[in-house]
């Protein structure tokens, strides 16, 4: 055999050996539905923002007579 084809030969093998591992991941990499980014105190903070600003904004317009 030449070198080549004793290398090819190798990395086939290595190539076979990793589609048999192919999805076999451990159940600890798998993320969870139920984790956030953001926690619920701060999404409740944004929410609260958000709202909050749209109240003051329609309540601003109506006292303002309709115009900005």
């Amino acid at each position: 055999m030449t070198t080549s084809r004793r290398l090819a030969d190798r990395k086939s093998a290595k190539f076979q050996k990793n589609i048999l591992k192919r999805g076999g991941v451990p159940e600890t990499t798998i993320k969870k539905g139920n984790t956030y980014p953001v926690g619920p105190i701060v999404l409740g903070f944004f929410v609260f923002i958000v709202i909050g600003s749209s109240i003051f904004q329609i309540i601003r317009t109506a006292s303002s007579g309709g115009t900005a």
